[in-house]
């Protein structure tokens, strides 16, 4: 997909390594989609950043060291060329019965203002390169019935569909597997 001036999306941008030199531009994303009153995805991108030297050391810790029951997970910031954060991913390095269901190996998400320009095509590719990275052949890619923007997405990045599950809260997601090569 190209966006309405012609390039590519995927021309320019890089997933960064959450850090406090990224702090003004990620606290004006989250700003945006807290304003937007929109369900938050990643998970991750919810939890209120005000303390940003604490927020950051979390997210790094969180990719070696997991609660009982959890997993260890990496996330990821979509930059574009401007500085701007404009979307996120969250990726665990393995999945429990919760995440094989509801969840997911990549959770991904663009704020509502950067939507319908590619950068969610953009952030999956690169999410499936660190998938690659760690290991993971077999990459479970989760989205809810009746996003038709994120299951065209998944299957553009090599998204078979799987099955349906009913979450605790009634929603119906989508399970798609994207199978890597070594």
């Amino acid at each position: 997909m190209e966006n309405r001036q012609g390039n590519s999306p995927q021309a320019g941008v890089e997933l960064v390594k959450p850090s406090e030199a990224h702090e003004a531009a990620y606290k004006a994303f989250y700003n945006e989609w807290i304003a937007s009153g929109e369900n938050i995805v990643p998970w991750v991108v919810g939890i209120d950043p005000t303390d940003f030297p604490a927020y950051v050391r979390f997210l790094r810790e969180a990719e070696t060291t997991a609660p009982k029951g959890a997993v260890t997970h990496s996330t990821y910031w979509l930059m574009d060329t401007s500085g701007a954060i404009v979307g996120a991913a969250n990726i665990r390095h393995r999945l429990n019965r919760k995440l094989e269901e509801g969840g997911g190996h990549i959770g991904y998400g663009v704020i509502p203002s950067q939507r319908r320009k590619g950068y969610a095509k953009a952030i999956l590719a690169r999410a499936l390169e660190v998938t690659d990275r760690l290991g993971i052949r077999d990459v479970l890619v989760i989205c809810d019935r009746g996003n038709i923007g994120s299951e065209r997405t998944i299957r553009g990045g090599g998204g078979q569909f799987h099955s349906e599950v009913a979450e605790e809260n009634g929603n119906i997601v989508r399970r798609f597997w994207i199978h890597r090569e070594p």
